[in-house]
């Protein structure tokens, strides 16, 4: 792939802060290597002065031979769905808060873009969910996640009751504020602050996390990552739980609907600059080791 990057894709999410100087920064870089660059139509009101060519998120999957996504993890995760299926190359630099998945910082922009265009870097597949809200036999919804798939009751004086399979086989009737269903690149996020287990992103698993289950005895289960999930809501149930993809697609189910869950057919390729660790993000991130004294 080195050498490859001809076209390149600029997206994000245009109410980003600080987001205007971030793109005419790599628009700079990139025009000046001599790079072709689209940027996402939504983002063009940023820098007004730019002559490049706009493109929606489709156009720019299906031409750029790598996508840079300039904003938080929250815009990685939006890009993601779209750019998964085009088989693009992601790369992203922060303007967010943890940045798990945007691991570039603005002022590292002019070190590192160039070096991982310069073929300077290394290569993640990151698999996706996808989710089917299921009436009567028949699919009426659909969404993929990159983080996380969630069933829940949509308000806290509520618990949903659910029965949960697992490539058919049945696995617990449960009453809780819901169900996390997340891959290893989410288990940083949602699922971790429900209790989930953090796993190293290569895995080909699928975390479950009960949300504040009735039963004290439910913990997370971890799942072989080819599984079919499926979650049954219950008649008796009096709610429309909400199915809630990355916390940004949201469906709604009905009491005798199932959610059913599986691996997507199309991952994500994510680029990181030499070096990248993903402990050291970690550490990073979550504060491991900041209450220690050397």
């Amino acid at each position: 792939m080195p050498g490859s990057f001809k076209i390149i894709g600029l997206v994000g999410r245009s109410q980003q802060d600080g987001l205007d100087t971030v793109l005419q920064e790599l628009l700079a870089l990139l025009c000046e290597r001599g790079h072709q660059v689209i940027l996402e139509d939504r983002l063009a009101e940023l820098v007004p002065d730019s002559e490049v060519r706009l493109g929606t998120r489709d156009e720019i999957g299906q031409q750029s031979d790598l996508v840079i996504v300039a904003g938080g993890d929250g815009s990685l995760l939006s890009a993601a769905r779209t750019l998964a299926k085009y088989d693009t190359p992601v790369l992203g630099v922060n303007r967010g808060r943890l940045g798990f998945l945007t691991d570039i910082t603005p002022d590292q922009i002019a070190k590192e873009v160039p070096a991982v265009l310069d073929g300077n870097y290394t290569l993640e597949n990151r698999f996706l969910l996808e989710a089917h809200v299921v009436r009567r036999g028949e699919a009426i919804a659909r969404a993929d996640a990159l983080n996380d798939v969630v069933v829940n009751s949509g308000t806290s004086a509520n618990m949903i009751e659910l029965e949960l399979y697992i490539d058919d086989t049945f696995v617990y009737r449960q009453r809780a504020d819901g169900l996390i269903a997340s891959t290893p690149t989410g288990s940083t996020a949602y699922s971790l602050s429900g209790g989930g287990p953090i796993m190293h992103p290569m895995l080909n698993a699928i975390v479950l996390v009960p949300m504040f289950p009735h039963a004290l005895s439910s913990r997370p289960i971890v799942v072989d990552g080819d599984s079919e999930i499926r979650m049954d809501i219950l008649e008796r149930n009096r709610i429309h739980p909400p199915v809630t993809c990355d916390g940004q697609v949201n469906m709604t189910a009905r009491p005798g609907d199932s959610v059913v869950i599986r691996k997507n057919p199309y991952q994500l390729t994510l680029l990181h600059p030499l070096g990248h660790s993903f402990y050291a993000s970690c550490r990073d991130k979550l504060r491991w080791g900041n209450a220690l004294v050397d």
